[in-house]
């Protein structure tokens, strides 16, 4: 999963030339080796590296706090969101709706490379909600609904259905 990601990063970056990725350990952590630099390991370090590369570096955030958000999203992604056990599933939405209760993006009102990571580790998740179950977690459905339609980023992921009921009023998306 994380090298698919990692690969549609590249593309939304416009970086043009694919980078060789592989994975180690029994957790899949992915490595992207650069002939002439050091081996690069993790999510979140490779993914920063090609932010750099692609000098798209207020997707890591534009202050030192909005960087700190976006990191503590992806080390959340990395630590509770990859490997949950299945009970914790509720406490997860419970936490994400929460704290999305007032934004429209995990830093606030700026899009990130937090809310990129976020959407393809919650996307298996969602798919998989009823639809009263994604009434329930307004807030995730919504900003959920807004990042699949932000441009570029879907790329490897199939849309998911968010009906427009009470939630969305048929005239205003």
């Amino acid at each position: 999963m994380a090298l698919q990601e990692l690969s549609s990063l590249e593309k939304y970056l416009g970086l043009k030339k694919p980078n060789k990725y592989s994975t180690q350990g029994d957790k899949k952590v992915p490595v992207l080796q650069n002939s002439n630099r050091p081996v690069l390991v993790g999510l979140y370090t490779i993914a920063a590296h090609l932010v750099h590369e692609a000098k798209r570096a207020e997707l890591l955030g534009d202050s030192a706090e909005q960087r700190a958000v976006v990191q503590q999203w992806l080390e959340y992604r990395i630590t509770r969101l990859d490997s949950y056990p299945k009970d914790e599933l509720k406490l997860i939405l419970k936490e994400i709706n929460q704290y999305l209760e007032d934004k429209v993006y995990l830093a606030g009102n700026v899009f990130t490379l937090a809310d990129i990571f976020m959407y393809c580790g919650i996307h298996h998740i969602i798919v998989d909600l009823a639809i009263q179950e994604k009434e329930h977690y307004l807030n995730v459905t919504r900003w959920f609904d807004h990042i699949q339609h932000y441009p570029g980023v879907r790329h490897h992921l199939p849309p998911v259905v968010v009906l427009r009921n009470r939630l969305y009023p048929s005239g205003h998306h």
